[in-house]
C-alpha cells in the first residue's frame, strides 16, 4: 500500500543535501549553499542530483561534475537544450565554477551566499553588455555604409 510514498523520494532529496548535515533539521548557511550549488548543477547539466552513472547505487552530480571537468571534457556536462543558443558556453563554465565552489565538500572551501549572488550578477551585467554590443556594432557598421 505505500509503494508510492515518502519512501519514493530520499534518495533525491539526499542529493541536495550537504555531506556534514547529518539531521535534515539543523541546517547551517553553508549548507544551503552547498544546495543552491547543486540546484544549478541540475540546471546547468539537466541530471538529477543522484543519478546512476558510475556504478549501480549512483553517484552524487558534483562528483560527477567535477570528475569530467578534471578530464577537460566541460562541454560535455551541459545538457543539450541549452547547447542549443549561442554565444552562452562562455557563461555557462563560469555558472558552472560558481557551482562548483558551492558544492565544495567541505564548508569552508564554500562561498558565501553574498557572494555567490555578487557573482550571478556581475555574470549577467556582463553578458548583457555583450549582449548590446554585439546588437550595437551591425546597426553602426550600416549607419556609416549608408553615407
Amino acid at each position: 500500500a505505500h509503494l508510492v510514498g515518502p519512501s519514493s523520494t530520499p534518495n533525491r532529496v539526499a542529493g541536495y543535501r550537504a555531506p556534514e548535515v547529518t539531521d535534515p533539521r539543523k541546517v547551517s548557511q553553508k549548507a544551503d549553499v552547498y544546495s543552491f550549488g547543486v540546484l544549478l548543477l541540475e540546471l546547468l547539466t539537466g541530471k538529477a542530483p543522484t543519478h546512476a552513472l558510475l556504478n549501480d547505487e549512483g553517484v552524487d552530480l558534483p562528483r560527477w561534475v567535477q570528475s569530467v571537468v578534471k578530464e577537460e571534457w566541460t562541454s560535455e556536462v551541459f545538457d543539450l537544450e541549452l547547447l542549443r543558443y549561442q554565444n552562452v558556453e562562455e557563461e555557462m563554465v563560469q555558472l558552472l565554477q560558481l557551482a562548483v565552489d558551492c558544492a565544495a565538500t567541505y564548508p569552508d572551501n564554500r562561498p558565501s551566499m553574498s557572494q555567490v549572488r555578487q557573482h550571478i550578477e556581475e555574470l549577467h551585467r556582463s553578458s548583457l553588455k555583450e549582449s548590446l554590443d554585439q546588437i550595437e556594432q551591425p546597426d553602426d557598421i550600416d549607419d556609416n555604409s549608408s553615407r
